[in-house]
């Protein structure tokens, strides 16, 4: 599959965005330059090889300080540009508030 057949629309960024990849586990970091986005993805440059590197699931880190971040995952491999897809968190729905219960009876 091409970089064109998005399923999501993708925000392309002129002179990338500097962001980090990182092991879940912390062992290894890449710098990376994030060439655009969509709600679903994005496709990065990496520095550095990957050869070697647990692709299956990583961090994006998407701030210096590293508070902003998505987990992924590697879906292609083209030189040294490669497409991720954002893993969404499936777990429960935020506990309702009592005080929220009672304004939806208003």
């Amino acid at each position: 599959m091409g970089w064109e057949n998005r399923k999501n629309p993708r925000v392309n960024f002129e002179r990338g965005v500097s962001v980090q990849m990182m092991a879940i586990d912390g062992t290894w970091r890449r710098d990376c330059i994030m060439r655009d986005a969509s709600d679903g993805g994005a496709r990065l440059t990496v520095s550095g090889p990957l050869e070697g590197l647990e692709l299956k699931e990583f961090f994006l880190l998407l701030s210096s300080t590293g508070l902003v971040y998505r987990r992924c995952r590697l879906i292609r491999l083209q030189g040294d540009e490669i497409g991720i897809e954002f893993i969404k968190h499936v777990g429960k729905k935020p506990k309702t508030r009592a005080s929220d219960k009672a304004m939806a009876n208003i």
